[in-house]
């Protein structure tokens, strides 16, 4: 198994349909319970324990999930609001070295994932087809993403890190 990507690295389909949409808009909802269920036992050992060399904590990688979901949140609202705006990127393996990152209790960002997830979602499930295809400009590559795509790619996303967390769950 790759360790740095269990379950493999996000491929769009060609066209996405509105099945691909409802079962993204299904993993991004049943997230913040399904981190919940893999860590709920975890102990301090667990938390710090990577899951592969050179990779992020257990706590740091919680962490992130709320950090990278947040701004992909802030995303939507660009796109739905600004006219093809190009997004601000940030370092995200500095933030995940920030004292915080490195320490705070998993609660705050577990109890941020689930109120973020839920607004998320009602929003998300609002979006017409138009809206849909409206997009933002990723700096990096200076790739045009559209709120389509960017479901799918937090959706990845969220089971990318999870299925991190039960490797390290595995582990014990």
């Amino acid at each position: 198994m790759n360790l740095q990507y269990p379950i493999g690295q996000f491929k769009c389909p060609e066209i996405i349909t509105k099945d691909h949409i409802a079962n993204w808009i299904e993993d991004i909802d049943s997230l913040p319970q399904r981190i919940t269920n893999v860590v709920s036992a975890f102990t301090e050992k667990m938390l710090e324990t990577t899951y592969r060399p050179d990779g992020w904590t257990a706590r740091q990688v919680i962490h992130h999930i709320h950090d990278s979901h947040h701004n992909g949140y802030i995303r939507f609202k660009w796109a739905m609001t600004e006219d093809t705006p190009v997004i601000k990127a940030y370092y995200e393996d500095r933030w995940a070295d920030l004292f915080d990152t490195k320490s705070a209790p998993i609660s705050l960002s577990l109890n941020v994932i689930r109120a973020l997830h839920a607004k998320w979602v009602y929003f998300l499930k609002g979006l017409s087809e138009h809206e849909l295809q409206k997009t933002f400009i990723h700096p990096e590559g200076d790739v045009a993403i559209s709120l389509a795509e960017d479901i799918g790619i937090y959706a990845w996303h969220g089971n990318h890190h999870l299925a991190h967390l039960q490797s390290i769950a595995d582990q014990f």
